[in-house]
């Protein structure tokens, strides 16, 4: 039996530059940490000669193109041939939350997979494997970084040529800074979830159309997430709070199906109530918000947030990637 996990992520600034349809023309640069809430894996050796998934429900089938799950199927079928193999898949939070899950689980299953067959691989064929997968077997409107820094873990700026190579740098910040981080962002869920697709894909075709406002947006979001690293590299940490705002209303300008009412009326209740800025994780429309607080405010916006029907996680940040954590 093997368990093998993958942590989710929060960006700090550069989301949506990590897309080919903006980086095969003007190079993308993305700064994410990976946080300590994962996806695992568990893999064990099947008696029976076919194939059993467990996820959001079961799957038993003979042959692997049968499996209605797509990153099952072509996970299996890209590192294949298999005989017979029974997969589960668990994960700490909600699937279609912003926090990166489908990178996770990729990068999770296929580390597994490799390791059923007594193979280890670096960090970044997982995260190559994983992109293959989404962007061009299932042809889905997606980047990088999720897989990325679900392979790699840390908290980390990746720099995308035209060619989509990625390059990894890890910031340069203290324990001080990392630590203060840790205390002053906050992690609230909304309740709701969304699919990403349809608002990755209205930003993809307009990036891909070459609409002027849609890349200058983007050119926007980029130097802010070049930004977020000298800010966090310098210890400014309240600067990049500031920047988190900045960014969320550009990506509301470039992507104005990223908020809704409801959203609006929660941001700007915690900015009322000791939130420096924040954005929706992710595509946006639903999933978690992250807040930057200075520690002076931290316990009366919890429980403002609470109040208002939010749910407040935790975490810390991750430093290893994707690994194995049981081999029996």
């Amino acid at each position: 039996m093997l368990i093998v996990r993958a942590p989710l992520r929060i960006t700090f600034g550069g989301g949506g530059t990590d897309i080919p349809s903006y980086y095969s023309s003007f190079g993308g640069f993305t700064v994410t940490g990976a946080v300590n809430k994962y996806v695992y894996i568990v893999s064990h050796d099947r008696f029976e000669r076919n194939f059993r998934i467990s996820y959001s429900k079961t799957e038993i089938v003979e042959k692997i193109e049968e499996m209605e799950h797509p990153i099952f199927r072509e996970a299996i079928q890209l590192l294949g041939p298999f005989e017979q193999l029974e997969l589960v898949s668990i994960a700490d939070l909600p699937g279609k939350t912003g926090l990166g899950s489908s990178g996770a689980f990729s990068v999770a299953l296929l580390n597994a997979l490799h390791a059923s067959k007594r193979e280890r691989v670096p960090p970044n064929v997982l995260a190559e494997e994983a992109c293959t997968i989404a962007m061009e077997k299932l042809k889905e409107p997606s980047g990088k970084q999720d897989e990325y820094t679900a392979a790699y873990g840390g908290i980390n700026s990746y720099t995308i040529t035209m060619d989509g190579k990625v390059n990894v740098t890890p910031l340069q910040i203290s324990r001080t800074t990392s630590s203060e981080l840790e205390r002053q962002l906050l992690l609230f869920y909304t309740g709701l979830t969304r699919e990403s697709k349809t608002i990755l894909d209205s930003q993809y075709k307009a990036v891909a159309d070459n609409k002027k406002d849609a890349v200058k947006y983007l050119h926007k979001i980029k130097q802010i997430g070049i930004d977020s690293k000298n800010a966090l590299e310098d210890g400014d940490v309240h600067k990049f709070g500031l920047l988190l705002r900045e960014h969320w209303e550009t990506k509301k300008a470039l992507a104005p199906n990223a908020t809704t009412p409801q959203i609006d009326e929660i941001y700007e209740l915690a900015l009322k109530n000791g939130a420096t800025g924040g954005k929706i994780m992710g595509a946006g429309g639903g999933g978690f918000f992250m807040f930057h607080c200075d520690a002076v405010d931290r316990a009366k916006l919890v429980k403002t947030m609470e109040i208002r029907g939010l749910r407040q996680v935790d975490f810390n940040f991750e430093y290893e990637g994707s690994k194995i954590v049981v081999d029996l």
